[in-house]
């Protein structure tokens, strides 16, 4: 098949998922091209079957703000009539999904369009009445949509009151990629031979509820000798190294940035900490399992269908600081839950959520709505 992936270029988990989407395909033998404003993280090298296709918003004087949903459409239609796109899979309902729909009008039919809703469109765009009507007619308008987790699911259904079927595929990795590795090097960078490693990575957004990650981590540091990567950037970052030196535990926390190879990383840490106000899936805790990383987290949106409570880690109510400084306590402390915990881990993320498991639902998905029964893989 030939499908276009609509996404945004940035480290965020939608545009990770939607790029390895992408390449898994190709290697799975489907043309797939990519549509963003810039060559999207993690597609930085050539790859077989894959073609990337630059967004360019033409700026004119009448517009106060570039019309970016205009210029995806067209670059859609013209790639479209090139290549006979048979599916344009839309990350995210607004903008990208209202360009597709826009761009199957101006081509007069031709592809199917399927929206990926990541989360923000809901927790965030939904909310909003300018924009709730846009995003209920795409979700309403597109050949099928889905949600990365049940209960992205469930409060796509109680906000918008859509009628159509949502289907759940949930985020994946590729395990040939996310495993844990031998990197003693990369540990003795950080800490001594003494001392664990606590580890949180995200954009560091207010939602990641940052300032609680150290919070957590400067109870932890009373009780055992500890470091805390800090891997991502963002505008809480500022708040947190505050923070963290008003705990007086600023040397002792990494603040390392956005960082491409975090499977380095998280190889040498010892527990992951996601105190999210909002998860609709939760990708960094499913890297960090994949790892061998047990999780404390927030017992919130998405992230219960991915960390085991008890199993691969604790869930905690947001906002639980002395909660989840416990939990982390009681793994760290105890050698055996600790092995438990982390070989938890790797079984769930590979019996669940391996590329391998999770990727031919999208091909299964897009071969239906196209009314086609040809193998996986065939253009």
């Amino acid at each position: 098949m030939h499908i276009g992936i609509v996404c945004y270029p940035s480290v965020g988990g939608s545009g990770i998922v939607a790029t390895e989407l992408g390449l898994q395909l190709a290697q799975r033998g489907h043309e797939v091209h990519f549509f963003s404003s810039e060559v999207p993280f993690r597609l930085r090298e050539f790859h077989e079957r894959v073609f990337f296709h630059q967004v360019e918003t033409p700026t004119y004087y009448v517009f106060r703000e570039p019309p970016y949903v205009l210029s995806l459409a067209s670059r859609i239609v013209q790639v479209h009539r090139l290549a006979g796109l048979d599916v344009v899979h839309a990350h995210y309902a607004i903008p990208h999904a209202a360009a597709a729909f826009l761009a199957r009008e101006m081509a007069g039919g031709g592809f199917r369009v399927v929206t990926t809703l990541h989360g923000t469109d809901i927790t965030l765009l939904a909310q909003e009445p300018s924009y709730a009507e846009v995003l209920a007619f795409c979700i309403e308008r597109s050949d099928a949509v889905t949600t990365v987790s049940r209960a992205l699911r469930e409060q796509t259904l109680a906000t918008l009151g859509v009628q159509r079927p949502l289907e759940v595929i949930p985020n994946f990795l590729d395990c040939h990629v996310y495993h844990r590795q031998s990197r003693p090097e990369v540990r003795a960078a950080f800490a001594g031979p003494e001392e664990k490693i606590l580890m949180h990575m995200s954009n560091l957004r207010p939602v990641k509820r940052v300032e609680d990650v150290v919070r957590v981590f400067a109870a932890v540091a009373r009780q055992v000798p500890a470091r805390l990567l800090v891997v991502g950037d963002g505008p809480e970052a500022p708040r947190a190294l505050e923070l963290a030196q008003a705990l007086g535990v600023l040397n002792r926390v990494h603040f390392l940035g956005s960082q491409e190879d975090v499977v380095s990383l998280l190889s040498v840490a010892d527990l992951f900490l996601l105190p999210s106000e909002t998860e609709s899936f939760g990708l960094a805790a499913l890297e960090a399992m994949a790892c061998g990383v047990p999780v404390v987290a927030t017992r919130t949106g998405g992230l219960p269908e991915v960390v085991a409570d008890g199993e691969t880690g604790y869930l905690l109510p947001v906002g639980d600081v002395e909660g989840m400084a416990a939990a982390a306590l009681r793994i760290l402390t105890d050698p055996d839950r600790h092995a438990r915990m982390a070989a938890a881990g790797v079984e769930r993320a590979r019996t669940v959520f391996c590329a391998e498991r999770v990727v031919p639902r999208y091909e299964a998905l897009y071969q239906r709505i196209c009314g086609r029964r040809d193998g996986a893989g065939e253009p």
